[in-house]
């Protein structure tokens, strides 16, 4: 089945999880889709997969475009979401309109999804959606804000932060993003959020109280030397693909291949 966007609101109606898997080229997005999955993002955590920086703020909305034009080539049916990089469309609304079109245009995207949930955020929001260009939302723990909220750690812990995270959650729908991505927060808080919201909220380090949950692909597979403790391995092809370049290194030297 091709899924639209439209799907992930008669989905949450009628109780069935969402599975949302990373991709960041081509043959990551061909195995994603051709795995069932849900849900495409080519999210800006290829900045550390694929490029090696040491966080997401570095990402160029170019190498967004180059990396998601690769990883439309290999997706058919999934929805194809693309995350828009830092300062691409924190700046102005033209700022943004500019960014998410081009995601559209040149990437074949067919959203695009931006953090946090502050008022110009959902104002932001509500400019990209009255132009026809569907968003996500992302609330929590917004690794673009890395440097503001001290690092990779839980938000919405104190009472004060989890009302917070649930007001931005609220002003993202009613600024017309269609689904809202909660990363690291309190369980409690995420099925507090998903209740209360009608529009798709997929989870990541959030419980099991979300309409769907998203992992990281590299993070899946095993490839990342790092993971959040949040992440399910399963299977280790980084230690496998290891070991089989280093038979193969062997074989050489020894003349055993070819």
């Amino acid at each position: 089945m091709v899924v639209r966007v439209k799907q992930f609101t008669a989905w949450k109606q009628q109780g069935q999880p969402v599975a949302v898997l990373t991709a960041w080229d081509y043959m990551s997005g061909q195995m994603a889709d051709q795995a069932g999955a849900d849900m495409i993002l080519v999210g800006d955590s290829l900045a550390m997969v694929a490029l090696g920086y040491e966080n997401t703020l570095p990402l160029t909305l170019d190498e967004m475009l180059h990396h998601a034009k690769a990883v439309r080539r290999g997706v058919k049916n999934a929805l194809l979401v693309v995350d828009l990089p830092f300062l691409s469309y924190q700046t102005t609304e033209a700022d943004a309109m500019r960014s998410a079109g081009r995601m559209l245009k040149e990437a074949g995207a067919q959203a695009v999804k931006l953090e946090g949930g502050y008022p110009r955020m959902a104002k932001t929001i509500q400019t990209l959606v009255e132009s026809g260009i569907p968003v996500m939302g992302h609330v929590g723990l917004t690794p673009q804000s890395v440097n503001q909220v001290g690092g990779f750690q839980k938000q919405g812990k104190s009472p004060e932060a989890a009302d917070r995270i649930l007001q931005e959650a609220i002003a993202i729908e009613k600024a017309g993003a269609f689904s809202i991505v909660l990363e690291h927060i309190p369980s409690k808080l995420a099925k507090t959020i998903t209740e209360t919201l009608s529009i798709t909220t997929i989870g990541i380090g959030a419980g099991q109280f979300c309409d769907g949950q998203v992992l990281v692909t590299a993070d899946v597979l095993g490839l990342s030397d790092w993971q959040p403790p949040f992440a399910k391995r399963y299977v280790d092809l980084r230690e496998q693909g290891i070991q089989a370049v280093k038979q193969f290194c062997d074989d050489v030297r020894s003349r055993q291949f070819p």
